[in-house]
């Protein structure tokens, strides 16, 4: 997918939208099939005949009735499951997403000027700035490639979410703004917001009908900088975003209801194109290794972040940055997909502004200056507090195994995602003396509005494979045909969820469809095997491939007792982010990724040994 990213087309970045095919729903005999199958692993057979009974009922009763009112959604939706994934998955969800659900990690260029250099911190803030401003203008005239799968054109829609978006709290559901638009459709804000040390600014990115240049952007930082150095720092109001949801939307009223201008400064944030922030007063501005940068960009200082924002650049005092965005209105491809254009296109300048230095004489910098009372200071203060315990607790290590990558896994004709899946199944088996119910996004962007579907790694053939690595009495032989086994289970289950066979996504919907007729909850979902194989969210494995790229980047476990686990294959290397909550006396994800990485070992003998 890397070499179509990155190469120019004459297509139009949305043209294709209107003839997406619409998401199926898969036939509901074939959905129980999968589970079922799928909740083996975690069953004793007793508990499994129990399972295989209430599915069977489901299917025969209320189950079919379900299933044709969710058929009948279907025909009047072009992606039926969109807007309650949406709601259920994000917008529903009263915990702080900040924490709980927003992705980080490393920005790019970080590889070509690592150690970084003095006094490089707005130097490259600005050069990232200006290419990352070249990519939304790509988006505006629709230049963005197109990306596909083999000859499948995927769904663009999330690049429209990428820039002036922003999620907005609500008492008991969010809901999201997106004010990008195409020049065709008409004007698209076109201002920055940057954060530093508690204090709010905004400037324009275009002056005179052109877009700023490095050196240009450069001043705008250097002012705000020198101001955020001479002067008190801010209130801090940002922080206020990683706050519980509820708490957040009353507090946010509150600000409005205090100065109507509030309102105006809010909306001049939510509707901007990104924000910038410029972190060099937390005491771990200067971060040392790619574990710091991730846990910076995952859980840094609350104070410069804009926790609903789809996009927070975070630039670190030594040069090197950081990523933090909001999940709700996309998954991480999308950013990828812009950090690889924008890294690709500052190694081909050098990290070098190549330009003209001439700087015209543009509006200063404004400061945003909230009216804040006693309440609102004291409030800002206690969700630091909560948010330094809470962000405290979490364990994150990023590593780079560097043996072997894709060139090798490939050559022994083997994929490498199932590669990876498979040593992580294994890993966690040697951990945990069991089977980790296993989460793994699946990308449905060949349909209209397509987002995820859930590949359940933790197969039965997968559990088979791990005895058999762990039972000192296994030949060779019998260890190589279960491991085939397994890779092709895997690779049929990924195949089927990018095609929308998938079951995890079709249960909930009949799962919202009783509730939105207000009948009880079916049998299935209460039933021990649901939650026990990782329905509702009980996944103790959350697992990512950030692509075959540069990037890699995580969010936070699912579970209390479980790990995030993310990872990039390059052609010599494959990087993991693992990380896992410190209070949980059960979990160490500095064991689990050291572990994976005795796994892929222990897999490569086994392919070398088969061959002898």
């Amino acid at each position: 997918m890397e070499k179509q990213v990155l190469e120019s087309s004459e297509e139009r970045t949305f043209q294709y939208q209107d003839s997406l095919p619409s998401l199926p729903v898969p036939p509901l005999d074939e959905s129980l099939s999968k589970y079922l199958d799928a909740v083996k692993p975690f069953l004793n057979q007793e508990e499994y005949e129990r399972t295989e009974n209430i599915v069977k009922n489901f299917e025969n009763g209320i189950g079919k009735e379900l299933h044709q009112k969710l058929l009948e959604r279907a025909k009047t939706r072009r992606n039926w499951l969109e807007d309650w994934w949406l709601n259920v998955a994000y917008l529903d969800l009263r915990i702080s997403t900040q924490i709980h659900c927003n992705m980080g990690g490393p920005g790019p260029y970080i590889e070509s000027c690592w150690p970084p250099e003095e006094g490089s911190q707005i130097a490259r803030a600005s050069v990232h700035i200006w290419h990352t401003l070249q990519y939304w203008h790509l988006l505006r005239v629709e230049k963005v490639p197109v990306e596909r799968s083999g000859s499948a054109v995927l769904d663009m829609n999330q690049f429209r979410k990428l820039f002036c978006t922003c999620k907005i709290p609500g008492i008991t559901r969010d809901s999201i703004s997106c004010y990008f638009k195409t020049e065709t459709e008409g004007e698209c804000p076109s201002h920055l917001i940057v954060l530093s040390r508690g204090r709010v600014f905004a400037f324009d990115v275009i002056h005179e009908g052109s877009m700023l240049t490095t050196p240009e952007i450069l001043r705008q930082l250097a002012y705000i900088q020198k101001r955020c150095h001479s002067e008190p720092d801010g209130p801090g109001l940002a922080a206020l975003t990683s706050n519980e949801r509820t708490k957040w939307a009353e507090l946010r009223q509150y600000l409005i209801d205090l100065d109507p201008k509030n309102l105006a400064l809010l909306e001049k944030i939510e509707r901007s194109l990104f924000v910038v922030a410029l972190d060099d007063a937390s005491p771990h501005a200067t971060p040392e290794d790619y574990s710091e940068v991730t846990s910076l960009g995952l859980a840094g200082d609350p104070t410069i972040r804009w926790g609903d924002k789809s996009y927070n650049s975070i630039f670190f005092s030594n040069g090197t940055c950081s990523i933090c965005c909001d999940h709700s209105p996309l998954d991480a491809m999308a950013v990828i997909t812009m950090l690889a254009n924008t890294e690709k296109k500052i190694i081909e300048n050098d990290g070098k502004w190549k330009g003209s230095d001439k700087v015209r004489d543009i509006p200063w910098p404004e400061e945003l200056v909230f009216t804040l009372d006693q309440k609102l200071k004291t409030e800002i203060g206690h969700t630091k507090e909560w948010y330094y315990k809470k962000v405290s607790d979490v364990q994150i290590v990023t590593y780079a195994f560097t043996s072997f990558g894709k060139g090798l896994i490939k050559k022994k004709k083997l994929h490498p995602d199932t590669f990876v899946q498979l040593a992580l199944q294994l890993a966690f088996y040697k951990c945990h003396g069991r089977p980790g119910c296993c989460y793994e996004t699946a990308m449905t962007r060949r349909f209209y509005h397509g987002r995820t579907e859930t590949i359940r790694s933790c197969t039965v053939e997968a559990v088979e494979w791990c005895k058999s690595m762990l039972d000192p009495s296994e030949s060779i032989y019998n260890r190589v045909q279960l491991m085939n086994n397994a890779f092709a289970k895997h690779n049929k289950i990924r195949k089927d969820c990018e095609n929308g066979k998938g079951f995890d996504r079709h249960l909930l919907g009949l799962l919202l469809i009783a509730q939105e007729q207000g009948l009880p909850v079916p049998e299935l979902y209460v039933d021990n095997a649901f939650t026990a194989s990782g329905g509702g969210g009980n996944f103790v494995l959350s697992t990512s491939l950030t692509g075959y790229s540069h990037f890699t980047g995580s969010t936070l476990p699912m579970v209390h007792h479980g790990y995030g686990f993310f990872y990039s294959i390059r052609e010599d290397r494959i990087i993991t982010c693992c990380n896992s909550w410190k209070s949980c006396p059960e979990t160490d994800a500095e064991v689990l990724c050291r572990t994976v990485y005795q796994c892929f070992q222990d897999m490569l003998q086994l392919t070398v040994a088969a061959q002898l």
